[in-house]
């Protein structure tokens, strides 16, 4: 089946036709790890690790190759450093092991590469070398800056014109720049910064030389797929671009953006109080498969809002899915949710088609669907209920007897709340934990 996918440099859904079938390649821009990822950072990493999915189920999972790097060098780490009094290394190490375990809880499956930039300085100062001689790049007061100019395709991404850029970002204008566009490829570290030696002096790189020195060198000069936030788009995509196609790199053939994420209509902002991270959410009890699916359920071209009404929709639905499926053995991938999938990654579309197949009672479809998305429709962990089956009869049974129900609502409630689903019949009542399902809060009722 023919995969076509938007191209934001051509603005236009193409067929994707890869490089190589045989070796299939794709470069996500991932976490600058310092804190947390944010609710925000966890919809590329879905929307990614979908597309990445079905490219495997397409192309054979040994013919695709996948990278996300680390951004481990940074100022905003360098400031946490400072604010804290801890290493950097110790900073960097402990956030990409949250990260990894956050979006592992999303059901995202790790990267074939997750290289961090630091171990790719070598590389980067090459680049840089290379950009000098070819008079893209030039050395001004311990600084190695590209010459935006000297790339006459700048802003073919983005679509603006470097008039418009200058206009609507942030441009540090600095003494030492030629032109105000002209970006940072090194920079001069002092004793309390990172800094690696080069032939500018010690320093540190910039932020875009990482990804194209970290791309080429894993994925060779060209490759078939880079992607990320919209916000990435300008001013770092339009950066990496000018720099590897200026290196003599043919670069990415397709560029691909997710929206923005909203909450309950409004920007995420902390002072707007709706800003979370991932762990907030799973420390709340919502879980890893609900955030997916209420991800999954907007196409990633339009902006997501995240609502409450939404994960409790999601949790009742995935609910549903599970008790349909049951036991059932994975049959073949639905051709319609391949379909849906393959229309320029419509993970809409191909939850209308579960949809569909959970109607038509279809478990094997439907659980051959769910894994391609990354859902996981198993019943769950098997927890021993029988404990709290005979205290829930013991106390309506009493209940029964003197008309006050009281004591069983609450004990309903707090079940309920602790996601164990609470079946009650006149010939008594069954307990089963639900896709919501909290251990730490059932531990809490005994």
């Amino acid at each position: 089946m023919t995969i076509t996918l938007y191209n934001t440099k051509t603005r236009r859904k193409e067929a994707f036709a890869p490089l190589d079938p045989e070796n299939v390649r794709m470069y996500v821009c991932g976490p600058t790890v310092y804190d947390r990822a944010h609710l925000g950072n966890a919809r590329p990493v879905v929307v990614f690790d979908v597309l990445y999915r079905l490219l495997r189920h397409t192309y054979g999972a040994d013919h695709v190759t996948y990278v996300r790097n680390f951004t481990d060098v940074d100022d905003k780490i360098n400031a946490k450093a400072a604010e804290t009094g801890r290493a950097i290394g110790e900073i960097t190490d402990e956030t990409i092991g949250w990260f990894l375990d956050d979006m592992g809880a999303l059901g995202a499956l790790e990267p074939d590469a997750a290289p961090r930039a630091t171990a790719y300085i070598a590389q980067m100062v090459a680049m840089i070398e290379g950009l000098i001689a070819k008079g893209h790049a030039y050395e001004a007061e311990g600084h190695v800056l590209f010459s935006v100019s000297s790339y006459a395709e700048y802003g073919a991404l983005s679509g603006r014109s470097v008039d418009d850029m200058i206009a609507g970002a942030r441009v540090e204008v600095a003494p030492y720049k030629r032109d105000p566009m002209d970006f940072v490829l090194w920079k001069p570290s002092d004793a309390g910064t990172p800094g690696w030696d080069s032939p500018w002096g010690r320093g540190r790189p910039g932020w875009h030389i990482e990804c194209s020195a970290m791309a080429h060198d894993l994925l060779g000069p060209s490759f078939d797929i880079h992607g990320g936030g919209n916000d990435l788009q300008f001013p770092h995509h339009e950066n990496e671009i000018a720099q590897s196609r200026c290196s003599g790199h043919d670069f990415a053939q397709v560029w691909m953006h997710n929206e923005m994420l909203q909450v309950e209509g409004k920007k995420m902002s902390k002072s707007l109080g709706n800003f979370f991270t991932v762990k907030d959410l799973l420390d709340q009890g919502v879980p890893g498969e609900v955030i997916r699916f209420v991800m999954l359920s907007t196409h990633y071209r339009k902006p997501m809002d995240w609502t409450a009404e939404k994960a409790a929709s999601a949790v009742k639905c995935l609910g549903k899915w599970a008790e349909i499926v049951g036991d059932a053995d994975a049959g073949d991938v639905p051709a319609s949710v391949v379909a849906a999938l393959s229309d320029d990654l419509n993970t809409a579309g191909a939850i209308a088609e579960m949809h569909k197949l959970a109607g038509a009672g279809d478990g094997a479809g439907l659980k051959a669907a769910a894994m391609m998305v990354g859902l996981d429709l198993s019943a769950g962990d098997t927890v021993d209920l029988s404990e709290f089956e005979a205290r829930f009869a013991t106390v309506r049974a009493a209940a029964m007897a003197s008309k006050d129900f009281a004591a069983v609502d609450a004990l309903k409630a707090a079940l309920l709340d602790a996601g164990v689903e609470v079946q009650m019949s006149k010939d008594g009542v069954a307990l089963k934990t639900g896709p919501a399902f909290d251990a730490a809060k059932l531990e809490a009722l005994k």
